[in-house]
C-alpha cells in the first residue's frame, strides 16, 4: 500500500478537532482489535491502518507534513532537501524530522510507504516513544429478579473464563449499566486494563409496579369495609403491614406508605413510598337474604 488518506480511514474531515479523533481512534480501534478478531488479516490490516492515522492526525506536526504533502507524499523529499540546503545557505540550521518508534514488534514493511518515508517508519528507536494501548472494554448483561435488586448483595461473574465477584448495589434499575473499572481486556505493551461494562435486566416477579424508588399496588376491599371501615394487612417487600380504611372510602381511593417503597440507589437506607389505590369488589352471588337488605337500603336513597 501506498498512501493512506488517514481521516477517510477514521471517518473524519480535514476540519476534525483533536478531541474527534481521539474519539474516533478509540472506536475503530477496539473495532478492529486483534483480542476481539483472532485470525482474521483484514481486521488485522485495518487495525495497523487505525493506529497509524492516529500517530499521524494526533500530532501536529505530523498532522502538518500530512496535510501539506497528502498523495503528493513522493514529492516531499525533494522538497525538504531543497528547504534544508536553502536554510543551511541562509545561515540557519535546518532540522531533520524525528522518527518515531514503536515497540509492537511490526516491522517497517507492515505499515505504509508514506509513513516510512514522511515520518521515519516504525523501527526506529532514537528519540522516540512506546506505543501503548488502551485493553478493550467489555460488555455483559446481568439477569435480576426485582425481589433481588430490592438489598445489596454479592455475585460472581464469569468473563472470558474469569471469576470476578462484584457487589450489586440495592436499588438498581432496569436497563441501568455501571463499570467495573479495570476487568476489561489487558493493556497492549503495557497500557492500562480496560473496563466492564455490567447492563441489568430486571425482570418483575412481584404485585408491584416500580418507577424508580417508589412502587404501587391495588388492594381490593370488601364493600362493607369501605363503607364501615376497617382493617387491612398489606403485603410490602419489607413484611406485613395493617392499614385502617377510613369508612366511606371511595373507588380508587390512594393512600401512601411512606419508606415502604424500593431502596435508593446507593442511598441506603433510604427507600421511596408504597402507594396503594383501592379497589372495592362488589359483591355477586347474594343470597336473598343479603338481597332484602340492599333493597331496603335503596328505599333510603342511599
Amino acid at each position: 500500500m501506498d498512501f493512506i488518506d488517514y481521516y477517510k480511514v477514521l471517518d473524519l474531515t480535514k476540519s476534525a478537532s483533536d478531541k474527534d479523533i481521539k474519539k474516533a481512534y478509540r472506536k475503530f480501534a477496539r473495532k478492529y482489535h486483534p483480542d476481539l478478531n483472532p485470525n482474521d488479516k483484514e481486521a488485522e490490516k485495518k487495525f495497523k491502518q487505525v493506529n497509524e492515522a492516529n500517530e499521524v492526525l494526533s500530532d501536529s506536526e505530523k498532522r502538518k507534513k500530512y496535510d501539506q504533502y497528502g498523495k503528493d507524499w513522493e514529492h516531499a523529499e525533494a522538497f525538504e532537501k531543497a528547504k534544508k540546503e536553502r536554510s543551511q545557505a541562509s545561515g540557519f540550521g535546518g532540522g531533520g524530522y524525528e522518527g518515531y518508534s514503536y515497540s509492537g514488534g511490526e516491522s517497517a514493511e507492515d505499515f505504509s510507504d508514506f509513513f516510512n518515508t514522511m515520518f521515519g517508519g516504525r523501527s526506529q528507536r532514537a528519540g522516540g516513544r512506546t506505543v501503548k494501548f488502551r485493553g478493550q472494554d467489555y460488555n455483559a448483561e446481568l439477569r435480576l429478579n426485582l425481589t433481588d435488586a430490592f438489598s445489596t448483595h454479592k455475585q460472581t461473574l464469569t468473563i472470558n473464563n474469569k471469576n470476578i465477584r462484584i457487589t450489586i448495589p440495592a436499588g438498581v434499575e432496569n436497563g441501568q449499566t455501571i463499570k467495573i473499572q479495570g476487568h476489561g481486556g489487558a493493556g497492549v505493551n503495557g497500557g492500562p486494563n480496560g473496563d466492564l461494562y455490567i447492563t441489568f435486566s430486571i425482570s418483575n416477579n412481584t404485585e408491584f409496579k416500580r418507577e424508580a424508588e417508589n412502587l404501587y399496588k391495588t388492594e381490593e376491599i370488601p364493600l362493607t369495609t369501605a363503607i364501615l371501615g376497617g382493617e387491612l394487612t398489606v403485603l410490602t417487600l419489607s413484611g406485613k403491614v395493617k392499614l385502617k380504611v377510613k369508612p366511606n372510602t371511595q373507588n380508587g381511593t390512594k393512600v401512601k406508605l411512606k419508606g415502604k417503597g424500593f431502596p435508593k440507589y446507593k442511598k441506603e437506607p433510604q427507600f421511596g413510598d408504597l402507594f396503594i389505590t383501592y379497589s372495592v369488589k362488589i359483591p355477586s352471588n347474594l343470597t336473598e337474604k343479603q338481597k332484602e337488605l340492599f333493597e331496603e337500603l335503596a328505599k333510603t336513597n342511599l
